[in-house]
């Protein structure tokens, strides 16, 4: 199994001439420090073998760096990337020094052989045996720069595996169907917040717990805001939400919840000891008819106070939520409003802002934020004087004033920020906060609608 991995180095070719000239009265820019600090340390005799495992191609290993500096100057490319390092890293005790080495040769060759000068370099300094690749950024022979794109980044790892595979080493399997999932929702995951899939697994495991068959175990999914879908015609059984058109394959969640190891678990049990919870669970969850009830107030509405816009949205959004009021919170029945609780401190951010500004609307939002960055670039630039006049103050007491007004400018700047984020965010969650309030009500409506029986039967009492 070997891992690869490939990065870029700047600097000013002016400076790394001056220093192969003469180093020791040379100073470099820190990019340029890193090449050399790069060449240097990948043919360092103390990780080599007394440089035994070293080999240069398209050039030689004695003078590589000034021939890597001629070949700029001759296609005038001397600024930006100057060169790329890399390395393919292998499992401990999988190769020998020899083999590791002939590996990288063959890779270096395959990658960059036809058109580059490279340096390969075998370090054995540490348990696993890695090669370092060292190499020019301009083409010895036709003067075009190396472009390191999501493609190249491939093609190194496939040549690197097939490589591999010809040693009879192991290699990292990959699966090219399954798609990482974001950074946040990673974090999400791993510290068990209501996410969309945990509160599938949630779910599943409490259906599971009262399930006498597979069957009732679709009806309690049901129940709890999700379609199990199973077709022996198909080869995955999926999973959803009954306000969501899109299906998520059982085995997404683990290999626990795949449909055959649920099946498993719910024949496992006793089922004649679980129907009593089943039909407790039943009997919390059916359709019941909620009867109009009558109420009279006093005063006229036209002399009432309505909360429109963004903000009763917001107040209709947090109630449904079961946010507010505080007093007497309930929870939430759709999948999407127990997923939005992981967002429950965004919205009341977001509510404060609307409260505090009078935000009614998308387009009161939209001028706040086009004003907040106006006010952001008149106290940068305060700030900037106020750094400018520091550098050349001399007196102890101005400077102590000015460090205070440079502060109340940081702190400004802090909280407008913060502002904007959070009316940027506004934008952006209207809409999702419209649709998980229309699922809510959709479950609410299934749960609380009358039935075709019980509607007939109010018709034929009336």
């Amino acid at each position: 199994m070997a891992t690869t991995s490939l990065w870029h180095i700047k600097g000013q070719l002016c400076d790394l001439i001056d220093y192969v000239e003469n180093p020791d009265k040379t100073e470099l820019t820190s990019d340029m420090q890193n090449f050399v600090n790069v060449f240097s340390y990948d043919i360092n005799p103390n990780k080599t073998n007394n440089q035994q495992f070293i080999t240069a191609i398209n050039c030689k290993k004695e003078i590589a760096l000034e021939q890597m500096i001629l070949t700029k100057k001759q296609f005038n490319k001397e600024d930006k990337y100057i060169a790329w390092h890399g390395y393919q890293s292998f499992k401990p005790d999988e190769v020998t020094p020899e083999l590791c080495h002939e590996i990288g040769i063959k890779l270096a060759k395959q990658m960059w052989g036809d058109r580059f000068q490279v340096i390969v370099s075998t370090h054995l300094d540490k348990d696993h045996l890695h090669n370092h690749f060292c190499f020019n950024s301009v083409s010895f022979l036709d003067g075009k720069k190396y472009n390191y794109s999501k493609s190249e980044m491939q093609r190194l790892r496939n040549v690197s595996d097939e490589l591999c595979k010809e040693y009879g080493l192991s290699i990292i399997a990959t699966d090219n169907k399954s798609k990482s999932p974001s950074r946040t929702l990673y974090f999400a995951e791993k510290n068990n917040e209501p996410t969309k899939y945990n509160l599938m697994r949630t779910a599943i495991d409490e259906a599971i717990e009262i399930s006498p068959a597979p069957k009732e175990f679709i009806k309690i999914m049901r129940k709890k805001g999700y379609i199990v879908y199973v077709n022996s015609e198909r080869k995955y059984a999926t999973i959803r939400s009954v306000n969501d058109s899109r299906n998520t394959r059982l085995k997404t969640l683990g290999e626990k919840y795949d449909w055959q190891n649920i099946v498993e678990q719910i024949n496992i049990q006793d089922g004649f000891a679980l129907f009593p919870a089943y039909k407790e669970f039943n009997r919390n969850n059916k359709t019941k008819y909620i009867k109009p009830q009558k109420y009279v107030f006093k005063g006229s509405f036209a002399t009432v106070k309505k909360v429109t816009g963004l903000k009763a949205l917001y107040l209709y959004y947090c109630y449904r939520l079961g946010y507010l009021p505080k007093k007497k919170q309930h929870k939430p029945l759709s999948p999407e409003m127990k997923e939005a609780w992981r967002k429950v401190d965004r919205y009341s951010n977001q509510i404060r802002l609307i409260a505090k500004y009078n935000l009614d609307d998308t387009d009161k939002v939209k001028q706040f934020i086009n004003d907040n960055k106006e006010q952001i670039i008149t106290i940068k630039n305060q700030r900037s004087q106020i750094y400018n006049k520091l550098r050349r103050c001399k007196d102890t007491d101005k400077i102590s004033n000015l460090k205070f007004e440079r502060d109340c400018c940081s702190a400004k700047l802090k909280r407008l920020r913060k502002e904007m984020k959070t009316a940027n965010t506004i934008l952006t969650d209207a809409e999702e906060i419209k649709m998980n309030i229309k699922a809510e009500m959709n479950i609410q409506h299934q749960r609380f609608a009358p039935t075709k029986q019980k509607r007939m039967d109010l018709q034929w009492e009336r």
